[in-house]
């Protein structure tokens, strides 16, 4: 079979699956779910010599330290995959939620429901979670699934699409609710984004390239995991022990992923207290600051940085640092470098924290918080599916409703148009 045929057979049986999943009752799908995640934990072992396989085909590739950090999964990672299922399968199923309901004069009853998109197609690369995350949200929401991983993660991807479709199978609900793609060649992704007549939406999950492929070739709509140029604002009313505390956290935890900090800004009047305390402490843990004029100034010994560095996400440990004169000027640097992801201030100043909650156009907007927190798990909705940087629809990290349309109905007693 070429690769038009096999993708165009992936996609005719994924749309027959989702007019199963359509039918089938909240008991049925959480009932799924909790076989779906007993199999992850049961099947460890199996899991690990697959990813072990991916891993050490990556270091002879010379994958970055990022991509290689994305790819593993340890016990406690395939813990936190089976654990997001529980999770939603705990959680309310947004389809046929009444999202508003209202009687016309004429006596005609409307409602307006959730309904399930679909088929959803997810390109992504490296990070194996993904395609257990994906396939949990989307069967919950009623949609079937079409999985194409990166060619660095396939042995993994291709024994999790594996166990989840036996859950599938034990519970007699079609496999063909969650596919994957097994082929790895770039072909396959330009067939599968010309299946508008059988896939509703393509969410893309990956590096800056990856996702500029797929919006200029999709024939359908899609929705952007873009990149995150995350931001932490000191102010000059921050606690000092609180500031230091963030940005470590969002800078050093997980540097390779996208709700990490990539920009430090700090307000003017700390440039000789607060700054060189928290640089010596990033330092301390490996990181290699980029700084503004200002701030090469404060501390010696520092790399300046470029105008391509205030855009960058670096996904590495590597910060670029900028002095700014308040939160005004703070607001207007992130409005224009960053990527609409996630953003963060540290003060104590209400009317300063209010102002950039409202002047930060970002998905997500923090006060005294780290910006790692952008993420499904940790919103409560059990997993997610991406970080939408988009507008329409869906913002920030997404979840069940975030993968449901809505349809009205009408009811009546004979009405017809005068």
């Amino acid at each position: 079979m070429n690769v038009k045929s096999y993708i165009e057979d992936v996609c005719k049986r994924s749309r027959e699956a989702s007019r199963i999943l359509n039918a089938l009752s909240s008991r049925q799908k959480n009932k799924a779910l909790g076989v779906m995640a007993d199999s992850i934990d049961h099947f460890f072992e199996k899991i690990s010599l697959a990813n072990e396989k991916d891993w050490a085909e990556g270091e002879k590739k010379s994958l970055s330290p990022a991509l290689l950090d994305r790819l593993k999964l340890d016990l406690k990672r395939t813990k936190l995959m089976s654990e997001g299922l529980r999770e939603v399968a705990a959680l309310p199923d947004p389809v046929g939620e009444v999202m508003e309901a209202w009687t016309r004069p004429n006596g005609m009853e409307i409602q307006k429901i959730r309904v399930p998109l679909g088929v959803i197609a997810i390109i992504y690369e490296s990070r194996p979670n993904v395609t257990v995350d994906s396939a949990g949200l989307c069967f919950k929401s009623g949609n079937a699934v079409i999985l194409r991983g990166g060619s660095e993660a396939i042995h993994t991807n291709q024994i999790l699409a594996q166990i989840l479709g036996e859950a599938l199978s034990k519970v007699k609900i079609s496999s063909d609710a969650i596919q994957l793609i097994e082929m790895t060649d770039r072909e396959a992704i330009f067939e599968l984004l010309k299946m508008s007549q059988f896939v509703d939406l393509v969410i893309p999950r990956g590096g800056e390239g990856l996702i500029r492929t797929v919006a200029e070739h999709a024939r359908m709509p899609i929705i952007k995991h873009y990149k995150g140029v995350c931001h932490v604002f000191v102010d000059s009313d921050a606690d000092f022990e609180m500031a230091e505390k963030i940005i470590l956290n969002a800078k050093v935890q997980r540097p390779g992923v996208c709700n990490a900090a990539e920009t430090l800004l700090v307000h003017q009047d700390l440039k000789d207290t607060f700054l060189p305390r928290v640089i010596r402490s990033l330092q301390e843990k490996g990181v290699e600051i980029r700084g503004c004029p200002q701030t090469c100034a404060a501390v010696s010994g520092l790399k300046k940085a470029t105008q391509e560095d205030w855009g960058t996400e670096y996904l590495d440990l590597i910060l670029s640092v900028k002095v700014v004169k308040d939160v005004e000027d703070a607001i207007g640097h992130i409005n224009h470098y960053g990527s609409m992801h996630s953003d963060s201030i540290v003060t104590k100043n209400e009317a300063n924290a209010q102002a950039f909650l409202s002047g930060v156009d970002s998905s997500c907007v923090y006060h005294n918080v780290s910006t790692r927190f952008t993420d499904g798990f940790e919103f409560g909705f059990g997993a997610e599916i991406g970080i939408s940087t988009e507008k329409i629809h869906a913002r920030g990290p997404m979840g069940l409703r975030e993968l449901t349309s809505y349809k009205y109905l009408v009811r009546g007693s004979g009405q017809v148009r005068d």
